[in-house]
């Protein structure tokens, strides 16, 4: 066991090493830039008629949906730190996840601009406005929540131990290994039937799934490292969460960003309670 978890923290922390160099994140800068414009000339190409039908037919009218499609390679670089964040802290881990909900909820809104007439005119009818108003208040008030949230981050080792916290660091990143393996083939899984069929997939409500169980699993494994009740009951917490995010993305318009609001108002309550509870131990020590 010692064997695999000095093999997971030598591949994983290579691979963090060239994720977070500057090369790394100047060349993720150029190719978000690179889908933004090259998505434009294509729908352009479309709207004019220049396309082979095939490509056409899979091709949207409106110049809107390239900041969509941008979005969308934004929020598959924003998981990609996601994945990496699980090992170091899981509480910022959770913050990032409602970080994406918040792009997710904003780049819906950028959807809906492409039911409206170009150039943009007011619309014949006002749902598509609803929802980005929807969308967007809800984006922002998750943004808003959320830095009272990182103000309340406080971090105890899950052990006194301080071989038995590297050990749990360990698991943590063969945890994150395996969620890495599994979000690049669910990215090419998605990226193949999306061409197959014409309809983009739901990659991120699968994706979302998926957290739920490797949040109920970190939650198991720390019962390995310590059983301590403030950390348990919120690492559970956070699992409730992630199917809150789950359920919203599934959700219809509206019922989407209430869902998200009232999980990231739940993980402010829960992560203060916890504050609360793990300083009063604390206090009570001394």
């Amino acid at each position: 066991m010692k064997r695999i978890l000095t093999w997971s923290d030598c591949v994983f922390n290579k691979a963090y090493a060239v994720w977070k160099t500057h090369a790394s994140k100047r060349t993720a800068a150029v190719l978000l830039l690179a889908v933004y414009v090259a998505s434009l000339i294509v729908i352009e190409l479309g709207r004019r008629g220049l396309l082979p039908p095939v490509v056409a037919a899979m091709t949207p009218r409106s110049h809107y949906a390239a900041i969509s499609m941008a979005f969308t390679f934004l929020l598959y670089l924003e998981v990609i730190d996601l994945v990496f964040g699980l090992a170091t802290s899981v509480s910022r881990a959770v913050g990032k996840q409602f970080e994406i909900f918040s792009l997710i909820l904003l780049r819906r809104s950028f959807k809906e601009f492409t039911y409206l007439p170009e150039p943009l005119q007011w619309p014949a009818t006002m749902e598509p406005v609803w929802h980005i108003l929807s969308d967007s208040c809800g984006a922002l008030l998750v943004f808003a929540v959320l830095a009272f949230y990182y103000r309340t981050l406080y971090h105890t080792p899950i052990t006194a131990d301080d071989d038995e916290t590297a050990d749990f660091i360990s698991a943590k990143k063969i945890i994150a290994l395996i969620l890495l393996v599994v979000f690049i083939a669910l990215g090419v899984h998605s990226f193949l039937a999306t061409l197959k069929s014409g309809k983009e997939t739901d990659f991120f409500a699968t994706f979302y799934t998926i957290l739920v169980f490797c949040d109920i699993l970190i939650v198991l494994v720390s019962l390995r490292y310590g059983k301590s009740y403030p950390v348990v009951f919120r690492n559970s917490g956070f699992a409730l969460a992630t199917v809150a995010l789950r359920l919203a993305l599934a959700a219809p318009d509206y019922y989407n960003a209430g869902l998200g609001v009232g999980a990231m108002l739940y993980i402010l309550g829960l992560n203060t309670a916890y504050n609360l509870f793990v300083k009063t131990r604390v206090s009570s020590v001394k």
